[in-house]
């Protein structure tokens, strides 16, 4: 069984969420931090609200904070974001195969399946698990855990594609077959994604022409 990752994996959006947050803050005279943008940067929706709230101290309730990030957010999901180069092909290309491919994400929903229609792929994946809808980040042994208990399958039965140092070691010490992915927002990461992966790939590219894993 295949599992996917999305935001920086399979589309090109992590860059997205950059200018969103850019943007949000300027509108408060606020710049982000290294800091703010390494937290935010891993966490779900609603946890990045929070600490976003608690960090600036702003008067923002976290909802109204998550409906201007997604208000922002809507139309580069809907109209703009890419997949990464080859990823579409290998998708389609695992779907001729008969595999069985799911979905494994920390993407709001609305956000994924808006970009899963633009490019044509809502029926690829079998399941899709929303992170922010099982209320657990996906560096909680838990998320892994549970995916798998509701997929009833072992985890050396699953390959996860996925671009967050902490996504693939958590996946990993789950006992899944981890197949680290490159993008730029995890750019200073690299050694330690390649170090919790069995595999590590620049792009999809690379496996169009090899034997399905």
């Amino acid at each position: 069984m295949l599992l996917f990752d999305l935001d920086g994996t399979l589309i090109d959006s992590n860059g997205v969420w950059v200018t969103v947050d850019e943007c949000f803050l300027s509108r408060r005279g606020l710049r982000p931090t290294p800091e703010y943008c390494h937290t935010v940067g891993h966490s779900i929706l609603p946890v990045a609200a929070q600490f976003t709230r608690d960090y600036y101290g702003l008067t923002d309730t976290p909802e109204a904070i998550m409906a201007e990030w997604m208000e922002l957010a809507r139309d580069a999901y809907a109209h703009h974001v890419p997949l990464k180069p080859g990823a579409g092909a290998f998708l389609r290309r695992c779907q001729e195969a008969g595999r069985t491919m799911v979905l494994v994400t920390a993407c709001v929903p609305e956000l994924c399946e808006a970009v899963l229609r633009r490019h044509g792929l809502e029926t690829v994946f079998s399941r899709r698990f929303f992170a922010q809808e099982l209320g657990m980040e996906k560096r909680d042994p838990r998320y892994f855990q549970t995916v798998l208990s509701r997929l009833g399958v072992l985890p050396e039965q699953c390959v996860l594609f996925e671009d967050s140092p902490g996504a693939c070691r958590t996946a990993r010490e789950s006992g899944i077959r981890v197949v680290g992915v490159y993008d730029p927002f995890y750019e200073t990461s690299q050694a330690e994604i390649r170090a919790c992966s069995h595999r590590y790939i620049r792009s999809f590219e690379e496996l169009l022409n090899e034997p399905l894993l």
